[in-house]
């Protein structure tokens, strides 16, 4: 691992009201990483995923972003150079396809032919048909689609960071399956340090590098998913025997199918 990870908590700390959403974390993300954070809601998840780009700001402790304090830097321009994926895309609904993924760098004053260029290499980056997509709205599009769009915007100025809350969560499990596996490959090919919430360990053992498990604000465990196969914790225990069973389940179906 670097020396010096990409994103870095030390003993953060975030209450709303009574409620400790994130109790003393400390976590560092390496360069390069693909970071599952995954728990039941309400155990922080969200919360520790906002913090990094400054949509929530901490009671204590430091983030850093590349070796600076997030504190130090304009939340604005933090946020420009950081991709962020929403669960249900977060799609300006009055914006074209081409419109939406060109904000940010038109925001950031690039020229209108290098947004056209992004914008037409994007596209066809998340296997989308440039001359069918480029100018409908959100509405005319599937919930895959739209979320393709999503890591597009995301991904328009080139950030070297992405932050994912339950990217893949609202979709059908065949374009759920087949937008993770496009995005862990685009994730390698670009170089990219990303952090995905998720609540379905499934999909964080297939295409997370590490996982980190969070329970009532605290980090419980993290490593890969062999080594929290070795946990001792009940819970992450728990966490993990769905896939088991799911794996268990198909076998034993597939067995039968073999049989008949």
């Amino acid at each position: 691992m670097p020396s010096k990870p990409a994103i870095s908590y030390r003993n953060v700390s975030k209450s709303f009201g009574a409620l400790r959403a994130v109790d003393d974390v400390s976590l560092d993300i390496a360069e390069g990483e693909l970071l599952a954070v995954v728990g039941r809601s309400g155990s922080g998840k969200t919360t520790l995923l906002r913090l990094v780009n400054r949509l929530i700001e901490p009671d204590g402790g430091t983030i850093t972003v590349e070796g600076r304090n997030v504190q130090d830097i304009d939340p604005v321009a933090l946020r420009r150079r950081i991709g962020y994926v929403f669960q249900s895309g977060g799609l300006f609904p009055h914006l074209s396809v081409a419109d939406n993924i060109g904000i940010t760098p038109k925001l950031l004053g690039a020229p209108a032919a290098e947004i056209v260029a992004r914008v037409d290499e994007l596209i066809e980056l998340m296997q989308l048909d440039r001359a069918s997509h480029r100018d409908r709205l959100p509405e005319a599009l599937s919930g895959g689609e739209r979320q393709r769009v999503g890591v597009a915007r995301a991904l328009a100025a080139k950030p070297r960071i992405m932050l994912m809350d339950e990217p893949f969560g609202a979709l059908a499990p065949l374009t759920r399956d087949a937008l993770g596996e496009d995005f862990r490959e685009l994730h390698r090919k670009l170089g990219l340090t990303t952090v995905m919430i998720t609540h379905d360990m499934t999909e964080a053992i297939l295409l997370a590098d590490r996982i980190a498990v969070m329970r009532g604000g605290r980090l419980l465990a993290q490593g890969t998913p062999a080594e929290l196969s070795a946990s001792s914790d009940a819970y992450v225990l728990e966490l993990l025997r769905t896939p088991r069973r799911q794996v268990e389940r198909l076998n034993a179906l597939l067995r039968q199918g073999g049989a008949a």
